[in-house]
């Protein structure tokens, strides 16, 4: 893997054993993604074919031996297939593309205003809950201070906040997702943070039922979960034809555009030699590429980090950011 680095959790919890290719199914994974390439045909009476039907992802959600969720290959796929496309439960821009990109999908726009645009009437539409709430709000102490400090992950916090008031999402849709570790550091500063968009939020005439989820536990819950399950969004540019590697993609990526919290993408457990990597090429939608053919059973792997440091290096990354030591065949040689 090249720059992009993906940000996210590893699972772990205390599980027996399990055998990989056929115990503890959690569920298939189809409502958030789209479906391959591939397609099956029906016939008629008359032997003909009437119509193709999609074939679902390929894979499954399962638990693994020792890290928890995992996803798994249900059928054999072969290297350079897409496996799907994810759409983000939660994106949001970056401060240095705010006004280079549609506000709701990322996609790069050609006309550079100092104002919040979307590419088309469609993703205005889909933006018009939480946008609405959004422009009501004066958020200028709240974005000051995520400017100074630099933070990024606080402005998803936002948009999920606005998202929430305005019903367009549930205040627990990202509680599936496993949080990081916090030190006392870090929770004093989601404190101040939640102080300041809670001000930002009261100053407006809001009813007590829109934002009654609105709490400090709240706040550090969503920001602990976003911490570790974010991907920066890279987009790659280009026709997705034209990549015959994924890899290629990455290595050529242009600087961040946003971040982006997504559901399937984040059950992606971590290997310094990924079978499969992340790649977006127009818009905020994640598409997931095979590196290298996969047989059915065996668990898909995306690297969380720049694979191309040394052993020593990746380590303290990923136990320092993700709070795990990789044992990956990998690490395991010193390489």
């Amino acid at each position: 893997m090249s720059s992009a680095l993906c940000f996210r959790r590893l699972v772990s919890s205390p599980l027996k054993k399990l055998h990989l290719h056929h115990r503890n199914l959690l569920h298939p994974f189809s409502s958030s993604t789209t479906n391959t390439t591939k397609t099956t045909t029906t016939t008629n009476e008359n032997n003909k074919p009437s119509h193709q039907q999609p074939l679902p992802p390929p894979i499954q959600v399962s638990l693994t031996e020792s890290a928890g969720r995992g996803v798994f290959a249900t059928r054999r796929i072969g290297v350079g297939d897409l496996i799907h496309t994810a759409k983000p439960l939660l994106s949001h821009p970056t401060y240095s593309s705010l006004y280079n990109v549609c506000y709701f999908c990322l996609k790069k726009l050609s006309n550079k205003t100092q104002t919040i645009q979307f590419c088309s009437n469609e993703c205005k539409q889909q933006a018009k809950e939480f946008y609405s709430v959004e422009e009501r709000v004066d958020w200028s102490a709240y974005d000051e201070h995520c400017r100074k400090q630099g933070l990024k992950y606080p402005l998803l916090v936002k948009r999920l906040a606005c998202m929430v008031a305005s019903g367009a999402a549930s205040a627990e849709c990202l509680d599936i997702l496993q949080p990081a570790r916090l030190s006392t550091e870090m929770i004093l500063e989601m404190e101040n943070e939640f102080s300041l968009l809670k001000s930002c939020l009261m100053k407006v005439d809001f009813k007590d039922e829109e934002i009654a989820f609105l709490t400090k536990q709240w706040y550090i819950g969503v920001l602990a979960r976003i911490r570790i399950n974010s991907f920066r969004v890279e987009l790659a540019g280009g026709l997705y034809e034209d990549l015959f590697l994924s890899a290629v993609a990455s290595v050529e990526a242009e600087a961040s555009v946003g971040n982006a919290v997504y559901m399937l993408p984040s059950f992606y457990n971590h290997d310094c030699d990924p079978n499969i990597h992340i790649i977006w090429i127009e818009n905020v939608n994640a598409k997931l590429k095979a590196l290298r053919d996969i047989e059915q059973g065996e668990e898909l792997r995306i690297c969380y980090i720049d694979a191309s440091m040394d052993q020593s290096a990746r380590q303290t990354i990923l136990f320092e950011g993700f709070g795990f030591r990789c044992s990956c065949m990998r690490c395991v040689s010193g390489d």
